[in-house]
């Protein structure tokens, strides 16, 4: 997600305003520090132009 976020030049705060999700979460995601829903996952999908699954996948 941080890589993604990142090649699309957005903030966390951006993509936080894009997905209707507070900034600190989007942080806190991106650390690993907090277990994220299925439906947050795919505000977040959205928010970032891509598929679900790519967020998903490990790379």
């Amino acid at each position: 997600m941080r890589r993604l976020r990142a090649d699309l030049s957005l903030s966390q705060e951006a993509l936080a305003d894009v997905c209707g999700i507070h900034r600190t979460y989007i942080g806190g995601i991106e650390h690993s520090e907090r277990n994220i829903s299925i439906d947050n996952i795919a505000r977040i999908a959205d928010g970032l132009g891509t598929e679900t699954w790519r967020l998903l996948k490990d790379d």
